[in-house]
């Protein structure tokens, strides 16, 4: 395989989520993505004021390398729920720690992208910032198990 080298672009700041822990409710946690100042201008976020929504792709590094899982668990590790595979639930000990977000975009202001709802904690490495479009939505009715919707119930 050919190797993928990834530099990130931002930095998560949030002083309301210091640590890793599945159980937060994320919400109304504010959070600024500062982007990198040695490569970007705000030139890089001209018109992102214009959305309402963020994707956020960032990297669990915070999860130890001992800790990914390639197999099935439970999710969250809680044995009441069903033994699924790593890549059908959205637990951060993914194989290359990447996690993907949707937040509410509050403001911009200089190299700082002000958000809320971002399920990222404070140093996350941000790898790229796209504006969210409905556009980019499924088609058509979407399925899940009720025990990823009883899961996620508080999670936003």
């Amino acid at each position: 395989m050919t190797e993928i080298v990834l530099e990130p672009i931002a930095t998560v700041r949030s002083s309301d989520r210091t640590e890793v822990d599945d159980r937060f409710e994320w919400g109304e946690v504010a959070a600024v993505i500062r982007l990198d100042e040695t490569r970007f201008t705000p030139d890089a976020i001209s018109g992102l004021t214009d959305f309402s929504h963020l994707e956020v792709v960032f990297h669990f590094d915070q999860v130890p390398l001992t800790k990914i899982e390639t197999g099935h668990r439970h999710p969250r590790n809680n044995p009441d729920l069903p033994l699924v595979g790593i890549f059908a639930q959205r637990g951060k000990n993914r194989p290359n720690r990447i996690g993907v977000s949707r937040c509410r975009l509050v403001k911009t202001d200089g190299l700082d992208i002000h958000v809320l709802g971002l399920d990222a904690v404070e140093g996350t490495p941000v790898l790229d910032i796209k504006p969210y479009m409905a556009e980019f939505a499924p088609l058509g009715e979407t399925r899940q198990p009720a025990w990823s919707t009883e899961l996620m119930r508080d999670y936003y």
